[in-house]
């Protein structure tokens, strides 16, 4: 089989240009940060993929941000006899994978890597410095009208809060805050926020 894993940051990110032309057998879409491996729609990839099966992924940091992760990855897939192709970086790595393809690979995680350190640690410094000109409000929203909206809704009809969460790519506290601070989140009294010793549950 021919599988797909897509990732985003957020549910707002697009999604269709990552595998855009390939043909699939099935799917797996993260909505979460790729700091680790842990994360829903991966682990059932990981555990859907069979011998011979091939694993297609946009780019090398879709899979994973971190080198240590990728290579453990890759070594786990190859000795289940699954291929994996990373169509941006054109790389294919099999069980067979030659000294240079991992070489290769090694090269371009490890530079990946070490850029996202860079720009962490340029934007850590203009944050200092625009603090203290007074300028630095912290982030943006991250949700749209619209995904409140939804996410209001999917609560209205009941949908776990687990599950939404997931969906969002967010924390359930995160939901549970959005649906108090939201007009539209405020449950009736039979769609009641649970305590906060139901959250923790």
């Amino acid at each position: 089989m021919d599988i797909g894993y897509v990732r985003v940051s957020s549910c707002g990110q697009h999604t269709e240009r990552q595998l855009e032309g390939v043909r699939l057998d099935k799917v797996f879409l993260d909505t979460v940060s790729g700091r680790d491996t842990n994360r829903p729609e991966l682990q059932e990839c990981l555990a859907e993929l069979r011998q011979g099966d091939t694993l297609h992924v946009h780019s090398i940091d879709r899979l994973t941000r971190n080198l240590r992760d990728l290579l453990h990855l890759l070594e786990d897939m190859a000795d289940r006899g699954v291929t994996v192709r990373f169509h941006k970086e054109r790389l294919i790595f099999t069980n067979d994978a030659s000294p240079f393809q991992r070489l290769h690979l090694q090269i371009i995680g490890a530079v990946a890597e070490f850029e996202r350190a860079f720009i962490r640690e340029r934007q850590r410094e203009g944050i200092a410095i625009a603090r203290t000109k007074g300028k630095y409000k912290g982030r943006k929203p991250r949700l749209t009208t619209e995904q409140i909206r939804d996410i209001c809704r999917r609560k209205r009809m009941k949908e776990p809060v687990a599950r939404i969460a997931r969906t969002f790519g967010m924390s359930r506290q995160s939901i549970y805050r959005i649906l108090k601070q939201s007009p539209e989140g405020r449950a009736s009294p039979a769609h009641q926020l649970p305590s906060e010793d139901e959250k923790n549950i």
